[in-house]
């Protein structure tokens, strides 16, 4: 396995790791990262079979000792500036997919935020602006 991986395989890795954090990742969640990797401007030009062999790749790397921190630490090496912001709020949209958020996905928001050093204003931008697209009349 690569020690480095590109951009899209990063914001890819903390989708599903979002998604994997409550021990099950819902059709709900996958379609969700599904319809991110095919309509969002920084998946332009990824190859749509590449989706699930790095699906399938992160969650090899999850089930390692230390596997969120190799994850992560992944991640952050990979994405240039303003996209860790980006994975953040892909980060959230997973979260919100199945419009239950749970402790172990608020905790997982914050270890990411963390390691990825997103600024807690932006963050809390970047949640409500999430939130505000999940509302339901």
């Amino acid at each position: 396995m690569d020690s480095t991986i590109n951009p899209q395989a990063a914001l890819i890795y903390v989708m599903v790791t979002m998604a994997a954090v409550d021990g099950n990742i819902s059709e709900t969640e996958l379609r969700k990262i599904g319809n991110i990797t095919s309509m969002l401007p920084a998946f332009a030009g990824y190859a749509k079979e590449k989706l699930i062999p790095t699906a399938q790749q992160c969650a090899a790397i999850l089930q390692e000792d230390d596997g969120l921190q190799t994850v992560l630490g992944l991640a952050k090496e990979a994405l240039p500036g303003d996209m860790k912001e980006t994975a953040y709020a892909l980060a959230t949209e997973v979260a919100a997919a199945d419009l239950q958020l749970g402790q172990e996905e608020l905790r997982l928001l914050e270890i990411i935020r963390a390691s990825l050093g997103i600024d807690r204003l932006a963050a809390a931008a970047i949640e409500r602006a999430t939130r505000a697209r999940h509302l339901k009349p």
